[in-house]
């Protein structure tokens, strides 16, 4: 496989946020929300004050141990663990939910920079060393976020009646049937059968659906030395056990996302809309929110209820129970890692942003806050169909009216333009304001109106003139649209909505390796990678 890659700027793309692109630049009015630049210096600093955290890394790297145990881990892998008992080592860290099939395509961006910028800081760094984790998110409840996959454009739904943290959903028949009809679509292509059978390794009836993403994970990015967290585990919930119980008896996270919120520039839309009480409770099938009313908590849609003296036996005896949100989590995250930079996504560095307050609260290190890479994959099929357009991949990330009105200029043979036909009858009236006013001064309000209608009707005619053109171009603009419809599906940047897998059967392991070579470390910018 061969590929080519280029570069623009993120503002360039028109998918990015106000805040996001204000946050890439620098900008004064978001820098008391976060801690560390995204810079060398800025990691140097976050390892400054990770340092002074106590970080129980002999818990850690039992638990990894514990979890890798029945998974052949690399040697890449097993070094890796134990190097995280070195007071010298940090982590880069990007989490993710298991959605099926891994979901979207930025799932498979984001490890590969947490594997690439790793990379980078031990060049920059090589007094330390820097691993990079996968924190899977499998405690999330939202199905009808991760039980879907887009195919090609096609949408494919896992019907279950499972719930609870789909984390510990079961593979069942199901999502074995969805998967033997994505594999209709995509045997066909050469590395098709090679990507199926992976995912029929990883996926087998009755494993957990986090056993089953963990497994997947490890297959494509094992060889880097990536290492997946569990966090649905009791051992790392042990190390939360006085956050949830800060949490619980005082509520304290809310407040301080509430002060935050006031103080946040309010040309910025906000992320996060925390609880009153930011735990869930997390038993068999269910994880519903806790809420506390008259001294008594009391898990929503369950039977279960507590006094203060309960919870907080509950909480020692099962803090694997006990699920931070999206306030919270964060934080747990933090706790249980050395980690020195967070990979996330726009809408996740916009939370991020409002929780630095209650990492002070807790006294847990704020990461270096890192936007994910982002890529748009173009097959030679669409370079070609591009450039027979006049256009290059980078021309369609504009608007298609745009790049429609660029082609029916660039291609006309006829004049559209009464640039110099205007610029006549302003000098015509100028003339006519000279004559008339020496008549009678009054006379050259009524001449100026006649110019700014006469101008006015010559607009109208230049539209009308263009669009009679732009009618004769009506097979162009349906390629374009198509073209456009097949890189940005649904109007979104393509990797928010299409799967790995097409890409992978296409051209095989080298379309990842293909992605880990172009991707970016601490440089912030999209990546338009010709495959």
């Amino acid at each position: 496989m061969n590929s080519t890659s280029s570069l623009i700027a993120y503002k360039d793309t028109g998918f990015f946020s106000k805040m996001i692109l204000d946050y890439l630049d620098g900008r004064q009015q978001l820098t008391p929300f976060y801690a560390h630049p995204v810079s060398v210096d800025g990691i140097k600093a976050a390892v400054a004050s990770r340092k002074n955290y106590p970080t129980n890394r002999q818990l850690l790297v039992q638990s990894l141990h514990k979890h890798y145990a029945g998974q052949s881990p690399t040697a890449g892998q097993l070094s890796n663990i134990e190097l995280l008992l070195n007071e010298n080592t940090f982590t880069v860290t990007t989490a993710h939910q298991p959605n099926i099939f891994t979901g979207h395509l930025y799932f498979i961006y984001k490890i590969l920079h947490a594997i690439k910028l790793c990379e980078q800081l031990k060049k920059e760094m090589p007094g330390n060393d820097f691993v990079p984790v996968y924190y899977m998110g499998s405690e999330d409840a939202d199905l009808d976020e991760l039980g879907h996959v887009y195919i090609n454009g096609n949408k494919h739904v896992w019907d279950t009646k499972q719930t609870g943290a789909v984390g510990r959903m079961k593979v069942d028949k199901g999502l074995l049937t969805l998967l033997d009809v994505i594999a209709a679509e995509i045997t066909v292509q050469p590395f098709g059968k090679e990507i199926i059978n992976s995912m029929k390794s990883c996926y087998t009836e009755g494993a957990t659906i986090e056993q089953a993403t963990f497994k997947l994970v490890n297959k494509l990015f094992g060889h880097y030395g990536l290492l997946v967290l569990l966090p649905d585990d009791a051992d790392y919930k042990s190390e939360f056990i006085a956050v949830a119980e800060m949490e619980l008896k005082e509520q304290f996270s809310n407040s301080i996302v509430e002060k935050t919120m006031q103080t946040f520039p309010g040309e910025y839309k906000v992320q996060a809309a925390g609880r009153e009480l930011n735990m869930f409770y997390l038993r068999d099938d269910k994880r519903e929110r806790i809420e506390k009313a008259n001294g008594r908590y009391s898990v929503l849609n369950t039977q279960y209820s507590f006094t203060e003296e309960e919870v907080m036996d509950e909480l020692k005896m099962h803090p694997e129970r006990f699920s931070p949100n999206v306030i919270l989590r964060p934080v747990f995250q933090e706790m249980i890692l050395p980690n020195i930079a967070f990979i996330g996504g726009g809408g996740e560095l916009a939370y991020w942003m409002e929780l630095k307050k209650v990492f002070e609260e807790v006294n847990v290190p704020f990461p270096v806050l890192v936007l994910r890479n982002s890529f748009l994959l173009a097959d030679k099929n669409k370079v070609e169909r591009a450039g027979k357009l006049g256009f290059k991949i980078t021309d369609l990330f504009k608007p298609q009216q745009a790049l429609l009105n660029t082609m029916v200029k660039r291609e006309s043979t006829v004049q559209l333009s009464l640039q110099n036909e205007k610029q006549e009858v302003i000098n015509f009236y100028d003339k006519l304001k000279t004559i008339s006013g020496a008549v009678d001064s009054t006379l050259m309000p009524h001449t100026e109106a006649l110019e700014k209608l006469a101008i006015r009707n010559l607009d109208a005619l230049e539209k009308k003139m263009f669009r009679a053109q732009k009618k004769k171009y009506e097979a162009q603009q349906r390629q374009l649209q198509k073209l456009q419809s097949q890189l940005f599906p649904h109007n979104s940047l393509q990797e928010r909505i299409e799967n790995f897998m097409p890409f992978y059967a296409a051209f095989g392991k080298q379309f990842i390796q293909s992605l880990y070579d172009a991707s970016l470390g601490l440089e912030q910018e999209f990546c338009i990678m010709e495959l």
